[in-house]
């Protein structure tokens, strides 16, 4: 009982945090001390907390290193980007429009989730990340081949050019091969972006606090005993890699919806990589940590540009000595002695 009341007040802080955060900006906001460069951030921070939290899932608590994670979020921004635009002159509400897209967005990348993962979850370590990469530059460039238009006879497909697609004088083109999809409502704000976080918070964290948590972590930490004990192997890997893909799937309709052309270009291997910097420097297996490394990391290449020479260097030291202070032995042992005697004292005082 005692271990469930402290999960749910670790819980609640972990979602009062961001609930703190986004009073603070809107304090900020209405007292005009946000800065025009904070208030393009306020939308990139939000996907890429929802992209760290998601990737946690398959990496922290499955313990399995995906490097893929970019490809399900392209597939989401694609599908959700690609419905509003063909629905743009049909669903004149700009909310339902954009609800519906991120429904769609996290269902496609779902349904890439377990297409990918029922094969590749039977590999291991650096096989897994290896095809998983593989998964991300492939959608990437598969989506870059296609050429999508609509006219009043529907759909039209290509993979040669936009003008092979035979369409009426009238039609639009969608998807435009590498140029991607342009001309997308601009839906996405802080106040969705938050409660996006708040809903992939919920998820998760209920997801790792129940009995298929439990056997996603056992997993995780023997696969041979739990196993022997009647777990289902693939089942509970497969539950982890696709509600992890499907989170994926909801930042990058929420990416794509805050965009005037969306390229599949943006989402290459580096962004996989962020992603995944983002869950090693907040914590493998922190949830809150993630959130944390997800907005420090996302703002401050940003809060540096005034420092133009050095912005880059001066971030590059901060993720080398947060990476030592959360990972080396003797960072550990520092922080075992020294804070650990802190809060410790702290608790007896509070009793």
């Amino acid at each position: 009982m005692k271990k469930l009341d402290k999960k749910f007040k670790s819980n609640c802080i972990t979602y009062g945090i961001v609930i703190a955060a986004f009073i603070l900006v809107q304090i900020l906001e209405g007292t005009g001390n946000l800065s025009s460069l904070l208030k393009g951030l306020l939308v990139p921070v939000c996907v890429y907390v929802i992209l760290a939290v998601s990737l946690n899932l398959v990496v922290g608590i499955s313990g399995e290193l995906s490097l893929g994670h970019a490809g399900f979020m392209c597939v989401g921004a694609f599908v959700g980007a690609f419905f509003s635009k063909a629905t743009q002159n049909t669903i004149a509400n700009n909310n339902l429009r954009f609800f519906v897209a991120i429904l769609l967005a996290a269902v496609a990348a779902g349904i890439f989730g377990i297409l990918i993962g029922i094969p590749v979850l039977r590999l291991k370590g650096d096989y897994l990340a290896i095809v998983t990469l593989a998964f991300g530059e492939i959608i990437k460039n598969v989506i870059n081949v296609f050429y999508i238009g609509m006219d009043s006879n529907g759909f039209h497909f290509s993979m040669k050019d936009q003008f092979s697609l035979g369409m009426e004088p009238d039609g639009v083109v969608i998807l435009n091969g590498p140029q991607g999809i342009s001309g997308i409502p601009k839906c996405s704000t802080f106040l969705i972006g938050v409660i996006l976080i708040l809903i992939t918070l919920f998820i998760v964290l209920n997801l790792i606090d129940s009995r298929d948590g439990r056997a996603i972590k056992a997993i995780r930490d023997n696969r041979i005993a739990a196993e022997s004990i009647g777990i289902n192997i693939t089942k509970y890997k497969l539950m982890a890699f696709t509600v992890s893909a499907a989170l994926a799937g909801v930042a990058g309709a929420l990416y794509s919806h805050n965009l005037a052309t969306l390229q599949a270009s943006k989402f290459n291997f580096n962004t996989s990589i962020l992603a995944l910097v983002f869950v090693v420097l907040g914590g493998i297996g922190n949830i809150r940590g993630s959130v944390i490394a997800a907005v420090v990391l996302t703002a401050l290449p940003e809060l540096l540009r005034g420092l133009a020479d050095y912005r880059m260097l001066i971030y590059a030291i901060v993720l080398i000595v947060l990476m030592l202070f959360n990972w080396a032995p003797k960072a550990l042992e520092w922080r075992e002695r020294y804070l650990g005697r802190f809060f410790k004292k702290s608790v007896k005082e509070g009793k």
